[in-house]
């Protein structure tokens, strides 16, 4: 009968995984270390790192926000584009002159209705 041999990749205890730490604790890096460790290594360009990956586009739809007050906007107006978020808000953006409207719009990053 052949005597079973314990894989090298298998260790018993936590102190064997690193015997030149000892008992040292276990220091834990933050992303932004890692991510300046990366920028400092050779890297080929097909390789993948931490700053290369990208997520994929959301399929839910973007929320718009009332460019007035900032609230979660359900409404737009027809005539100028602007997002509001209730009936008064409403009243605010009929009110306001062509160049304020424009403003705004930049301010979102909205293309210019003029």
């Amino acid at each position: 009968m052949e005597e079973q041999t314990m894989p090298v990749f298998k260790r018993m205890t936590l102190a064997q995984t690193n015997p030149i730490a000892g008992n040292k604790k276990r220091s834990w890096k933050s992303l932004k270390q890692i991510l300046a460790y990366e920028r400092t290594l050779p890297w080929k360009e097909s390789d993948v790192t931490y700053s290369s990956i990208n997520g994929p586009p959301s399929f839910v739809p973007a929320k718009k926000y009332s460019d007035i007050s900032g609230l979660i906007a359900p409404y737009t107006d027809p005539h100028s584009k602007l997002h509001y978020h209730n009936a008064e808000e409403f009243q605010t953006v009929r009110s306001l002159p062509m160049d304020i409207t424009a403003g705004f719009l930049a301010l979102r990053g909205a293309s210019s209705i003029v």
